[in-house]
């Protein structure tokens, strides 16, 4: 191992109380590797934030890696819940294929190979956050959503199309696979609804069927319509055998 000149890592640990970054990197990895000249890695560490004695900064954990050296490097740090952080440095440009728990605070660069996406935060996502995605994830095919927390007042949850026209439509020319099983009611409205979101591709679709009962108008709305045509492969959860409506508004099941 002493003599490698390159390595490519990807990599995640749970669990721990301390951050990997540049001082890690430098004591276990180019401390042992002398000879090493390229380095590609993702590495991400969740780290329970209770048993910490300093707030997590993403400028220091940068700041570490600038020390030894690391020049075309960066770091994510995203609370993805109360008690813990999901705390990624990674080589840029990323050169690997998925990307998960990223949060609302991610830098502003693309992620030309990445695929399959897990996005989750303690706080709640707004429409520019989804925006942001699909023009840093240009080639995504996977989207996985967790966040149970909404972004609007109770009294504002209303899933008409009085409102719709407030935003561009966001379109997600090549993603094929959506899962909003763990994800709000908002976020089902906000990429079933054609005004909002457009996926021609969509084929798999996993979502609470409560959530869609109510944001397609037991199965009669005509802004989610188009957005479910597609979907050949449906999981919704509890699993039940029969919801009315439910096979007349996803043709595509019977194909």
């Amino acid at each position: 191992m002493s003599n490698l000149e390159k390595l490519t890592l990807n990599f995640s640990i749970k669990d721990r109380n301390s951050v990997i970054d540049g001082t890690y990197v430098q004591h276990d990895i180019f401390d042992c590797m002398p000879q090493l000249y390229s380095f590609t890695f993702y590495i991400c560490t969740y780290v329970e934030t209770v048993d910490l004695s300093y707030k997590l900064s993403s400028e220091d954990i940068q700041q570490t890696l600038t020390n030894i050296g690391l020049q075309d490097v960066t770091n994510i740090v995203n609370y993805v819940c109360d008690s813990r952080a999901a705390c990624s440095i990674f080589s840029l440009p990323f050169q690997f294929d998925y990307l998960k728990d990223l949060g609302n605070k991610f830098p502003n660069i693309v992620f030309n190979y990445v695929t399959y996406l897990h996005v989750k935060d303690n706080d709640p996502f707004r429409h520019e956050f989804f925006v942001r995605i699909v023009r840093s994830f240009p080639l995504l095919k996977y989207l996985r959503i967790y966040n149970v927390r909404s972004s609007l007042p109770v009294d504002l949850m209303t899933f008409s199309s009085d409102n719709c026209q407030l935003y561009s439509t966001i379109e997600y020319l090549h993603l094929t696979i959506l899962d909003l099983s763990c994800a709000h009611r908002e976020y089902i409205e906000q990429f079933l609804n054609e005004t909002k979101t457009y996926m021609p591709c969509l084929t798999e679709l996993f979502v609470m069927v409560r959530d869609l009962t109510v944001v397609t108008k037991n199965f009669t709305r005509n802004e989610t319509r188009r957005n479910c045509a597609k979907v050949k492969t449906l999981f919704i959860l509890p699993p039940l055998l029969h919801v009315e409506g439910l096979y007349d508004y996803f043709p595509s099941l019977y194909k």
